[in-house]
């Protein structure tokens, strides 16, 4: 059972986030032959200011 987490800082619409999921899911199974039902995939979104690149929040950047 493959298992797929994915940190991503939050503002994607619903279908990116589904289209992520059915891209990431057809890349485990073409690689590793587990059948989609098997691969379980966890998103989990970050607020941007819960997230800082050197020092600075990402609700800081311009």
């Amino acid at each position: 059972m493959p298992l797929v987490h994915i940190e991503l800082i939050e503002g994607r619409s619903p279908e990116q986030l589904k289209q992520l999921v059915q891209d990431v899911t057809d890349a485990i199974t073409k690689n590793t032959g587990a059948p989609k039902e098997h691969v379980h995939i966890v998103l989990n979104e970050m607020q941007k200011d819960h997230y800082a690149v050197g020092g600075v929040l990402k609700s800081e950047e311009k």
